[in-house]
């Protein structure tokens, strides 16, 4: 069956027969898409089709003028330079002492203002408007330093050694494209700092630094290992490099001196260097002897340098640390306790705490529960075990058993009569008054001695209870 004709004229070679296979829903145009008739060319699918774009590449012509320059000054022109096209604050033109407009000299001719309207891709398009010429000014400079550098090796002794091999390498370059006499950051042997954790939650490797952020030591054998490069990075030469280096940067930040280089004339900043720290000493001897000459102390001896010099705290050691403070690496002595051990003390012969008893630390040596008191040897322990058996009864019931083994020893009554009695009952008030003797005091007491009193046989004795 032969396909169907298109329902639109044919005018141009733009025509195209329909496709009876594509589904209405793709060749019928959409209301949105505009009417059919307003079409030019009978593309039945211009709809589908995606619209081409007629942006513009053109660019501003650099330096064209509009004509000649005048030859007087106009009102309204550049103050500076005289043209009509812009003002004083945007001329390009390098500033007058006198402008245009007061001396009416010089004066340039207008530009060409352009209406140039770029699209999408011509705005960023980096090489838009690049003129080719002006590259060759760039190869001419460098051919010209080629054959300078060529006639300057021609023109050297044969016999000349080189040491490193690099001042012909460029021409023997044994037909590579890379020069052989770059060289090379680093040892091919060596791995990479970023191969070394390939941990994705620790280190990051930036591309552009090709460096790790923060130095990848996260932890592990990555941290030990830069910290390993950190200090030989530190020691030796490198830390006065690093110190005559700063002092140079210093020296210029400060006074613009450029003449203390480190590579351009080390000679220069060495000798600052010296004279500065000569100056310095200078004034730190001034200011000694003026201490001691304002407080005395002139007959005590001086420290000397060298052990003033380590007094510094500050050192190129590196050094970690833990979370306890301590250094990593570093032997632990094993601490017994935080308060000072084995240290006897108010002629004790044991420590506190050596003995223990109804619920309370003390002395074995004397049997003391108070910690700062003196020693006071087997008496303490003898007093400490009475105290006991008065405390507990047991002294009571020892002496009602030596009593039941020895009859109780009779006492003299003497007798009384009623009026001694009577007189003892019924006293004056003088007497009252006046207090007790000790003649009545001695007689109460010899009186009120009982025969079942423990204590009885001990009255006039001086012996101490044993137990």
């Amino acid at each position: 069956m032969p396909p169907a004709p298109s329902s639109k004229p044919e005018s141009g070679p733009t025509n195209k027969e329909e496709n009876i296979y594509i589904p209405s829903f793709i060749s019928k145009r959409p209301f949105y898409a505009g009417e059919e008739g307003e079409e030019v060319d009978n593309d039945y699918l211009k709809h589908q089709r995606r619209e081409q774009k007629k942006e513009s590449t053109q660019w501003y012509d650099r330096g064209r003028k509009t004509g000649p320059a005048a030859t007087k000054y106009r009102k309204g022109a550049c103050e500076n330079c005289g043209a009509m096209t812009h003002k004083a604050k945007d001329c390009l033109s390098r500033p007058r002492a006198k402008g245009a407009r007061w001396t009416g000299r010089d004066i340039q001719a207008d530009e060409v203002i352009q209406d140039v309207r770029m699209g999408w891709d011509a705005k960023r398009d980096r090489w838009n408007g690049y003129d080719s010429k002006e590259y060759r000014n760039v190869v001419e400079d460098f051919n010209q330093m080629e054959e300078l550098r060529k006639k300057s090796q021609t023109n050297r002794d044969d016999d000349e050694d080189s040491e490193d091999g690099d001042r012909y390498a460029e021409e023997n370059d044994m037909s590579k494209h890379q020069s052989t006499a770059t060289r090379q950051l680093r040892l091919r042997e060596d791995t990479a700092k970023y191969l070394l954790n390939l941990d994705l939650e620790s280190a990051k490797y930036d591309p552009k630094t090709r460096s790790l952020v923060d130095g990848g030591a996260t932890g592990g054998k990555v941290a030990d290992l830069f910290a390993e490069e950190g200090f030989m990075r530190s020691s030796g030469e490198a830390g006065d490099f690093e110190k005559a280096q700063r002092y140079a940067w210093e020296a210029q930040e400060k006074s613009g001196d450029t003449t203390q280089h480190l590579q351009a004339n080390p000679t220069a900043g060495a000798f600052f260097r010296r004279k500065e720290q000569q100056e310095a000493e200078q004034k730190r001897a001034e200011r000694e002897r003026e201490l001691l000459e304002k407080y005395g102390g002139e007959g005590q001896k001086a420290m000397p340098a060298a052990l003033r010099s380590m007094m510094i705290t500050e050192s190129e050691t590196y050094v970690e640390y833990d979370e306890a403070g301590l250094i990593k690496g570093a032997p632990r002595k094993a601490a017994k306790s935080k308060y000072a051990e084995n240290v006897l003390i108010n002629n004790h012969t044991s420590v506190w705490g050596s003995w223990w008893s109804d619920f309370k630390w003390g002395y074995a040596c004397c049997h003391s529960f108070v910690k700062n008191s003196y020693c006071t040897g087997e008496d303490g322990k003898e007093a400490w075990a009475a105290a006991e058996r008065q405390r507990t009864g047991a002294n009571l019931i020892e002496a009602a058993n030596e009593e039941e083994a020895v009859d109780p020893p009779q006492e003299d009554v003497m007798p009384q009569n009623d009026t001694t009695e009577a007189g003892a009952k019924k006293r004056s008030r003088e007497e009252m008054l006046n207090g007790v003797s000790e003649a009545e005091l001695d007689e109460y007491r010899r009186k009120r001695a009982a025969a079942d009193d423990p204590m009885a046989k001990l009255l006039g004795k001086d012996e101490l209870l044993l137990g």
